[in-house]
């Protein structure tokens, strides 16, 4: 009996320093150890190619800048909307006093690396349990626990106010 005992302590002791081994780093949003993917919005397909009225239609080429095929998601958004693709990527003359008032005390260049560090040492401090950062669970749902917003609660309160919620769920039958 203590053969197979001891021999499960080994086994133990060695699952144990094989997990040890393994590599940390800088643990990231999620635990997601993908590291730097791909930027899928990065990548947008060209327009179709055109054939003008007359070949004296075409502009001259400008290295390293546009062509007709390129696309312009802003502009294109603009126009889609009902405005002008020239007013698209800058900021609108109707919010340059909300702008000038959120950056009255300097913009931070760095905002998300800032944010990422506070997010990775909030995390940190919130994990508790040693096993946790052994096995490198995931925590985040359990760090900010305490700040999440409790929809079914806030829905009760807002309607209870008498605030129409239309993109709410609908009630279930037999709830008031």
């Amino acid at each position: 009996m203590q053969a197979g005992y001891g021999r499960a302590v080994i086994a133990v002791a060695a699952m144990v320093t094989l997990a040890a081994c393994g590599g940390k780093g800088d643990p990231q949003l999620m635990n997601l150890r993908a590291g730097q993917g791909p930027d899928e919005f990065a990548i947008v397909p060209p327009k179709a190619l055109e054939m003008p009225e007359s070949l004296s239609d075409l502009p001259e080429p400008t290295p390293g800048g546009f062509n007709r095929t390129d696309q312009n998601p802003e502009a294109d958004a603009a126009v889609a909307l009902g405005g002008k693709p020239s007013a698209a990527g800058g900021i609108p003359a109707s919010d340059a006093a909300l702008y000038a008032q959120s950056a009255r005390f300097g913009v931070d260049a760095g905002i998300r690396a800032t944010l990422a560090a506070e997010d990775l040492d909030w995390r940190r401090d919130n994990n508790g349990r040693p096993l946790e950062r052994l096995f490198n669970v995931n925590v985040y749902y359990k760090a900010y626990r305490k700040q999440r917003l409790d929809q079914q609660a806030e829905l009760a309160r807002w309607r209870a106010l008498g605030v129409r919620t239309p993109s709410a769920p609908p009630r279930k039958i037999g709830e008031e």
